[in-house]
């Protein structure tokens, strides 16, 4: 809370539905996850409790809260921030018409993702760029974004081939998508989307929410349905860096000291862009 004070945001704990939170702002619900679980075991344990005050959460104020997790507050620290104050509508506001589109190489993506998401980069094919044209957007108590800034990147996979009948449906997976975390880009993901589909074609796009952070309903508002959900992952956490290893189900757990955390899944999206059965 001292971090949302300093920003001149009021603030308070609370509880909602059983789970402590931290309200701020206007109407603002924060979830901060401590990571003290020191097994497997527990971790998955606390994983449930937070998956069901979620829920709670979500069906008392309509509204899903932003979880903080305490490895991503230390080891991404300036993205939590930003999207923290984001979530508080302390952002600087952008527009998709004012920004360009243009394909970006595999090192300008990584370095952007590994700054800007939560899980850095992933194997991919297709690498696009969304640039500012011009200066604009709501100065929100910093610095207005220059021109030719990359404020958006979106990946997306090579294809999948399968025959549906008479003919070859070519799938791809959009892996990743990420904004500047202190900057609200209207129309960016539609926008990047639209430039994949421009170029490439494809017959269908199925993607990933993860539940950490939403639920994922911008993808319905692009045209994708909800198909299912992804298992969720446990994570070892080595506590003095505060970096997260995916643990392996027939795999050994992490070394003495280290915590560990299980997320919340993903939900998984498609768009079917060609008629097929």
């Amino acid at each position: 809370m001292e971090f949302l004070s300093g920003n001149a945001l009021e603030c308070r704990a609370g509880e909602i539905a059983g789970q402590e939170v931290i309200l701020a702002g206007q109407g603002g619900i924060i979830v901060p996850e401590s990571l003290n679980a020191d097994n497997v075991a527990k971790a998955q344990r606390k994983a449930e409790k937070l998956r069901a005050a979620v829920g709670s959460i979500k069906e008392v104020t309509g509204a899903y809260p932003l979880i903080v997790t305490e490895d991503r507050w230390h080891s991404q620290a300036h993205m939590m921030r930003a999207r923290l104050l984001a979530h508080l509508h302390v952002y600087i506001q952008v527009y998709a018409r004012n920004c360009e589109i243009r394909k970006i190489d595999k090192t300008t993506a990584a370095e952007f993702l590994a700054a800007n998401h939560s899980y850095s980069d992933a194997s991919c094919r297709y690498r696009y760029g969304l640039y500012l044209k011009r200066h604009t957007g709501h100065n929100a108590g910093t610095s207005a974004i220059p021109a030719g800034t990359l404020v958006a990147v979106a990946t997306f996979s090579n294809a999948r081939k399968w025959i549906k009948g008479d003919r070859t449906i070519r799938a791809y997976e959009w892996t990743r998508y990420a904004s500047l975390p202190g900057v609200r880009l209207s129309g960016g993901m539609g926008k990047l989307l639209n430039a994949f589909i421009e170029e490439v074609k494809p017959d269908d796009i199925m993607t990933y929410a993860d539940l950490e952070w939403s639920e994922g309903q911008v993808y319905e508002t692009l045209g994708f349905e909800l198909e299912g959900r992804k298992s969720p992952v446990t994570f070892a956490i080595d506590t003095s860096n505060w970096t997260r290893t995916a643990l392996k189900s027939d795999g050994p757990t992490a070394g003495v000291g280290w915590r560990y955390f299980q997320n919340l899944g993903s939900n998984k999206y498609r768009l079917k862009l060609t008629d097929y059965q």
